[in-house]
Order: structure tokens, then C-alpha cells, then sequence
């Protein structure tokens, strides 16, 4: 059930039909093991299998994790907690949970500018793709040069479509900035106080867009009308590093109540519609909080309330 839950997480296509990978590995074992899932997107962790034949973890394919389950091995008892740093050599302070897995990256930071990174995480983790957030209220002086400020000659598509998103995420997806995934070495890369090329490219589109110096990022949707996704008032709303932009996310109510509405559907098979589900939802997400993000217990609390309905 976990497997086929988390693998559509894992690919642009959002498909369970995926080899099994770290990406999936890491979400079940955070699952099994009550690890906090408020930090699946800055934790430096990692889960790998610990079963005899199969192939070293590797950072440049997913042997390991492939050979298992062709195997047929019980997830269940054969992962085991580790971390990026220890088994992949990524440094401390470029891993983000599930975002620096090798599967994560191999989806989302390869080619392209990684705002794809960003886009699939509201999606995943926020419940909410980019057309549900826009914003034109927000400013426009840090989206990126690549932006055409008239696309097709009007500057109105730009204002009313192109900023109402880009507003919003090009200062959050500059968190990005030192990531890439290589087609080379099928590897992560991450090349810390350096830019990657990709945040710099087009800028003929528009010379006098935003020149991403650094990896520090600023969440503009504070205020605003996406002040409803639940902002943690505790966090500063700015920082640098993908780390701590995943704690900017992973703490908000959107994020606690996208996490339960999925488990509500995958147990009970049903979205939460009526007005008890609703409610059943509701007390789960803050018994969800209250437990230290502890994702198992949603998934039995779920399964208790739609066995009773």
C-alpha cells in the first residue's frame, strides 16, 4: 500500500507503475519508524535494504533498491535508517530529504531551471498545483531573467498569467540554485556557493530580471491570499538552502492537511466529501500535528473511521 502510495510522488508522471527507488524507500521507512514527516523535505536521511545479494547503494543508479524488490523483499523488516551524507557522500548541508534522494533529483532537478522541483512539491506535499496559488498581488523583481516580460508581444499575458505564479516561486525555487542531476553520471550534483548555469540561462528573454546570486530564498506568499496555506509563525519565512525552505513548507496546515485527505482516500477509497468525512478529516490532521507528524497514525485513524462508516 505504502509503495504504491508514495511511488507516484516520485516521477513527473505520477505513476505507482516506477521501480522501487530511495525516494519510496525513505517516505515508507519514515512511515514504519514514526519519523517525524515534517522533515521529509530537510531531514538527512536515507533508507537502504539490508538483505544479502544485492548490489551497494549507489548515488549513480538504483541497482540496490531494484534488485530488492525483484527479490521480493519484505520491505517491512529489511529497511534500515541511514543517511544521504554516510551512503551517497552528499555534504550535510546540501541534503533535503526526499528532494536530494537520487530519485528525487533524477525527477526533478535534471535539465530545466528546478522550478520543476518546486512545482511537483506544492503538488505532493501542499495538495495544490501552481494554477490554484497565483498570485499577481505579489512583486515581480526576482523572477528570472528566462522570463519573457511579452510573451507573443503583450506584456498582459505576462501580468495576469506568467507573474501570478512566478512571483511566488522563483524566490522560493532559488533554494535550488546549487542542485543539479547529471545525464553524465547519472548523479546528483551539488556544488555548494556556485550557481548552477541553468539559473542564468535565456537571459535575452528579459536582460533586467533577476541574476540568482546565491541559494538564499524569501517566501512572498506570507501575505497575501496564499496566507491560507497556514504559514509556521514561528519559522522566519526566508532563509538559504533547500533544507531550510523544506521546513518553510513542511510546517504549514496545507501541508498536514494534504498529507491526511491522501490517506483518507487511499484507505477508505473515497474522497472526504460529506460533511462527517470532512470532519473525520479534520480531527485526524490535528491529532496528526499533535503527535509529532507521526504519518502512521493517520493511516490508523483512517482506517478505523471508514471501517466504522
Amino acid at each position: 500500500t505504502l509503495k504504491e502510495f508514495i511511488n507516484p510522488w516520485t516521477n513527473r508522471n505520477q505513476s505507482p507503475f516506477v521501480p522501487f527507488n530511495d525516494y519510496t524507500a525513505t517516505v515508507i521507512g519514515m512511515v514504519r519508524d514514526d519519523v517525524s514527516f515534517n522533515t521529509v523535505l530537510s531531514a538527512n536521511i536515507l533508507y537502504t535494504v539490508n538483505a544479502p545479494g544485492l548490489p551497494a547503494p549507489s548515488a549513480a543508479n538504483n541497482d540496490h533498491y531494484a534488485t530488492a524488490e525483484a527479490d521480493g523483499v519484505d520491505f517491512a523488516t529489511a529497511l534500515q535508517q541511514t543517511t544521504q551524507t554516510a551512503v551517497y557522500g552528499t555534504p550535510a548541508a546540501g541534503v533535503a530529504g526526499v528532494w536530494t534522494t537520487r530519485a528525487g533529483a533524477a525527477a526533478y532537478f535534471v535539465l530545466g531551471t528546478n522550478r520543476a522541483q518546486f512545482r511537483f512539491t506544492m503538488l505532493n506535499y501542499l495538495c495544490h498545483d501552481m494554477q490554484t496559488v497565483m498570485d499577481n498581488t505579489r512583486p515581480t523583481d526576482r523572477i528570472r531573467q528566462d522570463v519573457a516580460r511579452s510573451p507573443g508581444g503583450d506584456s498582459r499575458v505576462f501580468l495576469n498569467n506568467c507573474a501570478g505564479c512566478h512571483s511566488g516561486m522563483d524566490p522560493m525555487a532559488q533554494a535550488f540554485a546549487y542542485y543539479d542531476f547529471s545525464t553524465t553520471t547519472n548523479a546528483l550534483v551539488y556544488t555548494r556557493g556556485q550557481v548552477q548555469p541553468k539559473y542564468l540561462k535565456n537571459p535575452q528573454n528579459f536582460p533586467w530580471g533577476f541574476v540568482t546570486p546565491d541559494d538564499s530564498w524569501q517566501n512572498r506568499w506570507r501575505s497575501g491570499p496564499n496566507a491560507d496555506l497556514g504559514w509556521d509563525s514561528s519559522l522566519p519565512g526566508s532563509g538559504a538552502g533547500a533544507a531550510s525552505l523544506g521546513q518553510e513548507l513542511e510546517n504549514t496546515t496545507a501541508f498536514a492537511n494534504c498529507q491526511v485527505v491522501k490517506v483518507f482516500q487511499t484507505v477508505c477509497l473515497r474522497a472526504p466529501t460529506s460533511t462527517t468525512d470532512q470532519q473525520t478529516v479534520g480531527t485526524i490532521q490535528t491529532d496528526f500535528v499533535s503527535s509529532g507528524y507521526d504519518l502512521k497514525k493517520v493511516f490508523e485513524e483512517s482506517a478505523a473511521a471508514c471501517a466504522g462508516s
